[in-house]
């Protein structure tokens, strides 16, 4: 089965307790741990969408991997707006293979075959704060990195031809009246018909797009999840 929960926001090492953002994130960890084991089995897949940890380093976000290493089933990750920690995937994957974190992976200009299904993705990028020229540039940059890793889905799709291609983002690629219309052209050109993403925290169902031009959104915060991973069905 695959499954997936973004924005874990996990703090071993640093001094960021989430339960500054309202009661709802007291002990979220607990919370994310004991729902993961009800949920997820060994075999099972989880997509993590980003903001996995507030380290922001290879060290400080060490004990957060590690606590997702041990957790039931693989995960694939891919990068948030705080996860900072981030590095080139093969310093990433040297990091991993140093420190026995062997259940985790990640997606970034690549793409997984899961479940019946091909997995894709990238961070995005929304202009929160009105257009500058250096989110321009962030957005395009992250259409192309999108771009690439649904050219891996094509390649395994080749492989595996009855395979719904599923994209994971951490950044919503529509949100109230911001659209990131690089993204979507590149989604509505590979076909892709579901996207899964994080980011937004403290919002209602009222206030999201739940489709757009045919693509179905969905919000995989945990705050929004109560810290239970979502089954992709």
């Amino acid at each position: 089965m695959l499954y997936c929960l973004s924005d874990t926001h996990l703090s071993f090492t640093t001094d960021k307790p989430m339960n500054v953002f309202g009661r709802t994130w007291e002990k979220h960890e607990e919370r994310i741990k004991e729902n993961w084991i009800k949920t997820v089995k060994q075999e099972d897949t989880v997509v993590i969408a980003g903001d996995v940890s507030w380290g922001m380093t290879f060290q400080e976000a060490k004990e957060d991997l590690l606590f997702l290493n041990s957790l039931p089933g693989k995960k694939i990750i891919l990068k948030g707006n705080h996860d900072y920690w981030w590095a080139t995937a093969n310093k990433m994957n040297i990091f991993f293979a140093e420190n026995g974190i062997d259940t985790i992976s990640i997606l970034y200009n690549n793409a997984y075959y899961i479940d019946g299904k091909i997995i894709c993705g990238t961070r995005g990028w929304i202009n929160e704060f009105g257009v500058k020229a250096e989110d321009e540039r962030l957005i395009k940059r992250e259409a192309q990195r999108l771009e690439l890793s649904l050219e891996a889905g094509k390649r395994l799709k080749e492989e595996y031809p009855d395979a719904e291609t599923v994209v994971f983002m951490h950044y919503p690629p529509v949100f109230g009246g911001f659209i990131n219309y690089d993204i979507v052209d590149v989604l509505y050109r590979y076909g892709v018909e579901r996207v899964y993403y994080g980011h937004l925290h403290n919002v209602r169902k009222e206030q999201l797009d739940d489709e757009y031009i045919g693509i179905k959104l969905q919000l995989t915060s945990c705050d929004y999840l109560d810290f239970k991973p979502l089954l992709v069905e």
